[in-house]
């Protein structure tokens, strides 16, 4: 009887352990840019909806939780895409079930009346906890969202890159606060622990970045984690998601986003698990978290690359299939053709005086020529394709400039233009879109700063008066460009890619563009 009764308990303390464990799937995308449909060797959203629908049969049979997530930046970069305002995106999203998307920076290169559609669009919830309308502490999405399992109770916390206060168009953000990710979540996170129990979990959706790490793979080796919890330091008010690890304790994972790196294995900063699934929804990242008393116990972790070759899902496909023939016709048209190759690559403008640069430059120059415009200003992360020799179609342009920004004329005092130039001649890690290409500039970029800076061949005089052009995401003060919101500014109200279209269209076919350097870099 006493040899019965304790098989008995032990089977029943087998049995309540197993009660208590509990098994999470979580399939993550971010910063997908506009790319719903396939390209290269990506199949796109419909071959991820594939993925998607069969880890999420494979859960239901095994009576697993299941969660769905994106980290944001939705919008931007995929014609077809851009010109709905991300609306095929959002409906395939729809379409998969997703649980939640974290606003990203990219969220905001349109006005709010276009966010605000985005999010009625969307029968999932826009998450951000540290974005609140100015002066208030009212949000603007969902801080977090509560998942209720039979087994587990989710906690998923939405924060965004504190750095979109000066990266995106200044227009757009001007209403907002962006708070500290790290001090948000110190309040939040607590809370949240209390809402889902003690065998509960809070994980965070993030856009925030792997610093080190922008546009390339990484694996979570403690060596790499040591080296980026010093690149990314704890309680940084414009920090990634290593500072938000090291600063916040009871976060069981971290799903982020906007540095579009590649996590091959996830990094473990103090029992966070750090993941994030590359860009242009070429990647899927499924997590699994075996989970016990509100513990992650184990877990394994698989990136899955979304292939063309997975046989699209049906729904999916003729959804966007229909999409992508709105407006097809007026982006195919060519618009000119060229002999020469506009590289673009790894980001050049970013980095170097690029003949991509000069003819945007020089379009721009061109149209405005009667308004007495001496220089042109663009930012280098503004440029975001190339344009390949042959013919140039309207899509070509629009996938080259996509933020849909407009030309602006500044009547700006001498200094501070020496100011803008100063800025944005000059490498900066952490504003890396800001680097200048220009029209009617030169200069010699130094050690010890920029020297030998001339405008149309002349030293320029600090107390004058100058007419330049930019656009209007720089002269919002964009990327840190302050100094050129001193300026009387004109918007024309020409989208930039616009009059690059027909700059092309009037200088073409282009035989030659030849290359003359505007500035010149000296290293020591």
């Amino acid at each position: 009887m006493k040899k019965s009764f304790v098989i008995f308990t032990i089977l029943l303390l087998i049995v309540s352990v197993m009660a208590m464990s509990a098994h999470l799937v979580i399939l993550e995308i971010n910063d997908t840019h506009g790319h719903a449909w396939p390209y290269g060797n990506y199949g796109g959203f419909a071959a991820m909806a594939t993925i998607v629908n069969q880890i999420r049969t494979e859960t239901q049979s095994n009576g697993w939780d299941f969660l769905f997530l994106d980290a944001g930046d939705v919008n931007t970069g995929i014609p077809e895409s851009d010109m709905l305002y991300a609306r095929p995106d959002i409906l395939a999203l729809d379409m998969m079930g997703l649980n939640a998307m974290t606003i990203g920076n990219h969220e905001f290169d349109h006005p709010w009346s276009v966010l605000s559609r985005q999010m009625a669009w969307a029968d999932f919830p826009f998450l951000s906890a540290n974005i609140v309308y100015k002066g208030t502490d009212k949000t603007l999405g969902d801080p977090y969202l509560i998942e209720n399992f039979p087994d587990l109770k989710v906690a998923i916390l939405g924060l965004t890159t504190k750095t979109t206060e000066y990266i995106s168009n200044p227009e757009y953000v001007k209403g907002y606060d962006f708070l500290s990710p790290d001090t948000v979540a110190q309040q939040y996170v607590p809370e949240l622990q209390k809402m889902v129990g003690p065998d509960g979990i809070v994980i965070a959706l993030t856009h925030l970045g792997i610093f080190g790490y922008s546009e390339e793979s990484v694996a979570g080796s403690p060596s790499v984690v040591s080296e980026i919890e010093k690149l990314d330091p704890p309680n940084s008010p414009y920090g990634g998601s290593v500072s938000l690890a090291q600063s916040v304790s009871g976060l069981a994972a971290i799903l982020d986003g906007h540095s579009h790196t590649i996590v091959t294995s996830p990094l473990d900063v103090n029992g966070t698990l750090i993941i994030q699934a590359g860009s242009y929804s070429r990647y899927i990242a499924r997590l699994d978290l075996i989970v016990e008393n509100g513990k992650v116990t184990n877990y394994t972790y698989k990136l899955i690359t979304v292939s063309k070759d997975i046989k699209p899902d049906e729904a999916v496909n003729d959804l966007l299939t229909a999409y992508k023939l709105v407006g097809s016709k007026k982006l195919n048209e060519p618009i000119g053709f060229s002999k020469v190759d506009f590289a673009n690559a790894n980001d050049s403008p970013r980095k170097s005086d690029t003949l991509i640069g000069h003819l945007i430059t020089d379009a721009v120059a061109w149209k405005f020529q009667s308004m007495g415009v001496q220089a042109v200003f663009m930012n280098g992360g503004g440029i975001r394709a190339p344009i390949p020799a042959g013919t140039i179609t309207y899509k070509t342009v629009l996938t080259v400039l996509p933020f849909g920004n407009t030309v602006v004329i500044l009547k700006i005092k001498g200094s501070d233009l020496l100011k803008a130039i100063q800025w944005g001649a000059v490498a900066h890690p952490e504003d890396t879109g800001a680097r200048l290409n220009e029209w009617g500039l030169t200069y010699t970029v130094t050690p010890d700063g920029v020297k030998d800076i001339l405008l149309q061949g002349k030293q320029i005089d600090p107390n004058e008066i100058y007419t330049i052009a930019t656009n209007d995401y720089m002269a919002n003060g964009g990327d840190n460009y302050s100094m050129l919101k001193n300026a009387q500014s004109y918007n024309t109200g020409y989208v930039l890619a616009d009059v690059v279209k027909e700059y092309i269209q009037s200088i073409s076919p282009i035989d030659a563009y030849p290359f003359t350097p505007r500035w010149t870099e000296v290293k020591q």
